[in-house]
């Protein structure tokens, strides 16, 4: 095997197969634990050995996302399912999406409340309806058919350190992203043997947000994008900005106008492009060559890369996993 550096923040890497985020925004050393940076290096770890199994055994690329991202979704360190930040009700609102690079099919859900995975339930938008995003109780609806999708109550998503960080945050009166000011989000860019592209994205959102706000996560182009023709990209972030820049698809857009190569347009549109209108977080994007890209404008980013040979490296802030 051979090695993989991702401790910048413009990193840029070869012949990756999976590569995934949990999570941009004012990530410090000094303020995580051992104990945490140790679980949120193993969590990173585990999914990608997941996505890479999968891989490794010829599954198709939206398989190896969701899959990956549901190991993501179940680990309640993360901003996404099990362990999601609660808004300003007190609960975990969750929204999700996934995209297909070999035909742009996508599927999205936003604001469910009792999907214990979200990304499959984006998947089944995809691929049992003809509508590409559904909300709330219209997606819990769909859900409440399918035997495939799991239902659980809010208790599952509950954890007290979400509720001490809703708790400190109402009564300062504001919002966060987390707290250490992360933008919770997860997700993964894949790439199958037969180098077809997917994405998927899954997030809790911001703590003590209000009921009904969406981000970027569950918007196509914004937060999640794949096309075969130029990458597969995830976001995290906060959502307004990316929204607003429509950043997954802007940098699809340079790559297929401009001919830009996947590091150039990523670094471009989140170094520049983003910031210049004072947007912050980062991105994942995968071209079908294994060029990937893991640029991020905050001071770090939960991200993982697993190359065709097995080779993994996992990174937090400017460094990488011992």
């Amino acid at each position: 095997m051979g090695s993989l550096e991702i401790s910048r923040n413009d990193s840029v890497v070869q012949d990756a197969v999976l590569v995934i985020h949990g999570g941009a925004g004012t990530i410090l050393e000094e303020n995580l634990t051992p104990e945490r940076e140790a679980a949120c290096w193993a969590g990173l770890r585990a999914a990608l050995e997941r996505g890479y199994g999968l891989w490794r055994d010829g599954a198709d690329a939206l398989t190896i996302v969701e899959q990956t991202v549901r190991v993501l979704e179940d680990d309640p360190i993360f901003n996404a399912g099990r362990g999601a930040v609660l808004n300003s009700q007190g609960i975990a609102e969750l929204d999700a999406s996934i995209m297909r690079g070999v035909d742009r099919m996508a599927g999205a859900i936003t604001g469910v409340t009792t999907i214990k995975n979200p990304i499959s339930l984006a998947r089944a938008v995809l691929e049992k309806t003809p509508f590409v995003f559904l909300n709330g109780h219209g997606a819990e609806e769909l859900a409440a058919t399918l035997d495939e999708i799991e239902v659980v109550g809010q208790d599952y998503f509950f954890t007290d350190e979400r509720w001490r960080q809703l708790q400190a945050l109402k009564a300062s009166n504001s919002v966060s992203l987390s707290e250490d000011n992360k933008f919770g989000t997860v997700g993964a860019v894949a790439r199958c043997r037969e180098n077809h592209l997917a994405a998927a994205t899954s997030t809790g959102g911001m703590t003590n947000k209000r009921h009904g706000r969406i981000g970027d996560s569950p918007v196509i182009g914004a937060g999640t994008w794949a096309d075969d023709a130029t990458c597969a990209i995830s976001a995290t972030g906060h959502g307004e900005f990316f929204i607003r820049t429509a950043v997954a698809h802007e940098i699809a857009a340079r790559m297929r106008h401009a001919k830009e190569s996947v590091g150039v347009a990523a670094n471009t549109v989140i170094h520049q492009e983003l910031l210049s209108i004072g947007g912050l977080g980062g991105v994942i994007a995968l071209a079908a060559n294994g060029e990937a890209a893991l640029p991020f404008n905050t001071a770090g980013m939960y991200r993982g890369v697993i190359a065709a040979d097995g080779t993994i490296a996992t990174a937090i802030y400017g460094k990488t996993a011992p």
